[in-house]
């Protein structure tokens, strides 16, 4: 039987891998850290989470927790992974990222049909190959992909939140709770009343960034991902109405809801490890530390991570790719991951997954999957791969352009559209409620009928 490459044993390779490896297909996954780094890994197991450590909402009227639906449906590996490595965060998925990795990795290891290789890929090799080498690609790889899909690179850049520990943080202050006490109360809050809050906002719009490097006109931020400095920029209150909200979360101490506050996600098993939630950031590391210690609670917080930003790479997939993933230009080569333009940790176990699958049907002589896009993930792999949604008529001349493919994750706009009467059409929950419905029957009588 036939072989194949799979390039990147991130959360995409690894779930690709482990697809072809449970149906007899033989796998060469190529890693090349820990002998090349990326400057955002800090280790060398498959799957390691970079930024966060939440896979987002488990709830299927979510777009996010449909997707892991899905995926579950659809028979995920990593998926199952994850929940068993889980830690408390109320209604999301949020795992302890450390045993995530290391099962992933040990789950490869222990894979008779999985050859884990450590060694840097510079060429797109011949036959059978799944690029999965995510949106750190190393320059020698990102040539190599440059000239075989003969267009530029498009990149955003995205950033890191900083991690404290559990034990320095001031409980006086800090007070445990999940928002509108959905699940158990398993994020640290930190509140801020109107005067603290301003002295913070003063610190970080004044605080000094790193400088970044190789910035084009194509450089942007992914909007889900922005640095907490820029949300900043957009106005004093920008903050209060998005990661720092404090709608729905009481201290019972004092019955009071405050200005805002600064939640803190569990980042580890033994939970002694906490993460700032949506706090990304590109600041210097000496302005991370007085910001941070700027927080009620944190004042003598110990940072042992600091946030940094890297720069992120993808292709242009609706040049590139068929909605199967499968490369226009050649028959045999599949794209996986944030690479594609997907943003996110459940996205890319999800076209992982789903590359898997479809290199594994072509092998075994079966049909590629092409999902409908009534369903989250049919109508995610549309989307990154159809030219349609890109283009723009102008107004002034009547001239065509396409415009570039933007970043996106799963969301109920790509989603096939659902009819409502009248009376429900502003119905947001009920809406949400009967596209998960539709989703999850359209997928179950898919596979019953493929």
């Amino acid at each position: 039987m036939e072989e194949v490459t799979v390039i990147g044993a991130g959360l995409a390779g690894s779930e690709a891998a482990l697809q072809l490896a449970k149906r007899g297909i033989k796998v060469k996954l190529y890693e090349m850290r820990p002998d090349k780094t990326t400057g955002a890994h800090v280790t060398s197991d498959c799957a390691e989470f970079v930024c966060s450590n939440s896979l987002g909402s488990s709830d299927i009227t979510n777009a996010s927790g449909l997707l892991k639906k899905e995926m579950e449906i659809l028979g995920g590996e990593l998926i199952k992974i994850a929940y068993e490595n889980s830690v408390p965060a109320g209604n999301a998925l949020a795992i302890a990222r450390e045993d995530f990795s290391k099962a992933v990795t040990k789950r490869i290891e222990n894979e008779p049909n999985i050859e884990l290789i450590r060694e840097e890929i510079a060429q797109i090799p011949d036959g059978n190959v799944i690029i999965a080498s995510g949106p750190l690609t190393s320059d020698k790889f990102a040539e190599a992909i440059k000239e075989f899909t003969q267009s530029e690179h498009l990149h955003f850049f995205d950033a890191i939140a900083p991690i404290v520990e559990v034990d320095s943080i001031n409980f006086n202050k800090a007070f445990w709770a999940s928002r509108y006490d959905k699940g158990e109360a398993s994020y640290i809050n930190c509140p801020m009343n109107k005067e603290e809050y301003e002295n913070f906002y003063n610190i970080l719009i004044n605080a000094p960034r790193i400088e970044q490097h190789n910035v084009d006109k194509n450089s942007k931020y992914f909007e889900s991902c922005l640095p907490v400095e820029v949300l900043a920029s957009r106005g004093v209150d920008t903050l209060r109405f998005g990661p720092m909200k404090p709608v729905g979360l009481i201290d019972k101490r004092t019955g009071i809801e405050n200005y805002a506050v600064v939640q803190l996600r569990q980042d580890n098993s033994a939970k002694t490890l906490f993460n700032l939630v949506g706090f990304q950031t590109n600041l210097k590391w000496g302005a991370q530390k007085e910001l941070i210690h700027s927080i009620p609670g944190l004042e003598e917080a110990n940072i042992v991570r600091y946030g940094v930003m890297h720069r992120n790479t993808f292709i242009n997939s609706p040049q590139i790719l068929n909605p199967t993933l499968e490369t226009k230009k050649r028959k045999g080569l599949f794209f996986a991951g944030q690479i594609t333009g997907t943003e996110g940790y459940t996205e890319s176990i999800a076209t992982g997954m789903f590359a898997g699958i479809n290199m594994a049907n072509r092998i075994l002589g079966a049909e590629p999957l092409i999902l409908p896009k009534e369903t989250m993930l049919g109508a995610l792999t549309f989307y990154i791969t159809d030219i349609a949604h890109l283009k723009h008529v102008s107004s002034r001349d009547n001239s065509i352009r396409y415009l570039p493919l933007q970043p996106t994750n799963s969301n109920w706009a790509i989603v096939t559209p659902i009819e409502l009467a009248k009376k429900d059409r502003k119905n947001k929950k009920l809406k949400a409620e009967l596209l998960a419905k539709r989703s999850i029957e359209t997928l179950e009588d898919f596979i019953k009928k493929y």
